[in-house]
């Protein structure tokens, strides 16, 4: 693959360099190329590519991971993330590249917390995050918009004003980019009051009110919430309250020697994982003790992977700080983007995170274990909850998704305009709708795919081949 949008700092082009770049790419690859789509002679049976990624996981976790991701195609779409990567590096490629997501559908645009305490607006997972085409972001946020919307019922107009929205965000923030200073571009972020204004102005009163309530909700779902909804006092000691199978003690887990094994591992993450922090938020860390920890199941795609939540107590007993620690393999990304630059997973998605976000989690850091059955693995950790909101697809109508969907668009455009060569990607992008229009037809194509795809894990599961459990 040829990696145009990456220099070094004695390689960097003018802007007129730049530009020129974005304009030969558009030659080399036209813009409408984008809009095809048809799955490769030689494409994976997608059943098998999920298969594949389960066999690292946790085995009693896997069938909660297949029994979510039977549940409809837009929840498969989600586990499917390793499936698109596949297909996608069989589209036009050009050759231009930016820091990706990887997993860039609408549900990892949420809202969340700044290290001083503002509500933002932004991208949060970067499991598969890597270096890449950027295109493969913008069609795997454009194929989950209209997958969400042919499950509410939107009609095929409704659905392709929501992409043409979205990528038109981006194309349009992208070209804002261009001009701007690499301070700015830096400094640029999506803040409560910008997501009120935008509300205003364009949702119908009820809409708007029902956007202000989940900011206003956000903000109370921090870590005091979570210490107090997972949390109890058993022998007037602080632990966290099991909830099997989606939350549960070590105490509960394992046996003993192994659980003792694996809390001194955690413990010892626990220390260590500090020196990737800055000075300041190491020394604040070390205040805290640890006193117990469960295994948490998580998401749809990320089912399986071993997660854990780490409860720390700093003053007393109502002084907490809640940690995940969550496994960090290999990119989905990788086979076709290339490995990643830097010595361990788990600094592979702090680094992308950092990269991308705005404002980042202050205790988001990186560790290599030696885990109980002899394997190294590699996490990340962060807060467990910050602040948190996330949209609800399936509450949305045709128009507060299409305004969803402009401000998903927008973050992408600056998160990649961080990282790539924005006047490159901007200059392929032009002024016209060409990209814009080619992306709404691929992400129909795409979606017709990924029902094919889901249905094939029903006829699975109906077959025997693969076991579900709901959780």
């Amino acid at each position: 693959m040829t990696r145009h949008g990456t220099t070094t700092p004695e390689q960097r082009l003018t802007p007129r360099e730049s530009a020129a770049l974005g304009k030969a790419a558009r030659a080399r690859v036209p813009r409408s190329l984008h809009g095809d789509f048809a799955p490769a002679a030689t494409r994976a049976d997608p059943v098998d590519v999920v298969e594949k990624e389960s066999r690292s996981r946790v085995e009693d976790l896997v069938p909660i991971r297949y029994g979510r991701m039977s549940e409809s195609p837009f929840r498969f779409y989600r586990g499917a993330a390793a499936i698109m990567a596949g297909d996608l590096a069989t589209t036009p490629d050009t050759g231009l590249r930016a820091q990706l997501c990887g997993d860039a559908h609408m549900l990892n645009f949420r809202l969340l917390a700044s290290p001083e305490r503002h509500l933002l607006f932004d991208i949060n997972d970067f499991d598969e995050t890597l270096p890449g085409p950027w295109e493969w972001d913008v069609k795997r946020l454009a194929a989950s918009l209209v997958i969400a919307g042919r499950e509410n019922g939107f009609s095929s107009a409704e659905r392709a004003r929501i992409v043409l929205a979205a990528v038109r965000s981006y194309r349009e923030r992208m070209r804002e980019y261009a001009g701007m200073r690499h301070l700015d571009v830096w400094y640029a972020k999506a803040d409560a009051g910008q997501l009120r204004a935008l509300a205003s102005e364009r949702l119908p009163r009820r809409e708007s009110r029902r956007l202000s309530a989940v900011m206003d909700k956000a903000r109370t779902r921090d870590s005091l919430q979570a210490f107090g909804k997972l949390t109890e006092v058993v022998d007037g000691e602080r632990r966290i309250r099991s909830d099997p199978p989606i939350l549960v003690r070590a105490d509960d887990l394992l046996p003993d020697f192994e659980r003792r094994r694996t809390e001194g591992m955690f413990r010892d993450l626990v220390s260590r994982y500090g020196r990737t922090l800055s000075t300041e938020r190491a020394h604040l860390l070390r205040q805290f003790t640890m006193v117990d920890m469960a295994r948490k199941v998580v998401g749809v795609g990320s089912v399986g992977t071993r997660c854990w939540i780490i409860l720390l107590l700093g003053r007393d007993g109502d002084d907490p700080l809640l940690l995940q620690a969550k496994e960090a393999d290999e990119s989905v990304l990788a086979p076709y983007a290339g490995a990643s630059e830097y010595a361990t997973q788990g600094q592979r998605v702090v680094a992308g995170q950092r990269l991308m976000q705005a404002a980042g989690d202050i205790f988001l850091g990186w560790e290599r274990v030696h885990a109980p059955d002899g394997v190294e693995r590699d996490f990340y950790v962060r807060q467990l909850r910050d602040w948190k909101g996330i949209a609800e697809p399936s509450r949305q109508v045709p128009h507060t998704m299409e305004a969803f969907g402009e401000v998903c668009g927008g973050t992408l455009a600056r998160a990649h305009a961080r990282s790539g060569d924005r006047i490159a990607i901007a200059s392929y992008l032009g002024r016209k709708d060409v990209f814009d229009r080619a992306v709404a037809r691929f992400a129909e194509s795409y979606a017709d795919q990924n029902e094919r795809d889901h249905q094939a894990l029903l006829d699975s599961v109906e077959a025997g081949r693969v076991s579900v459990r709901a959780a």
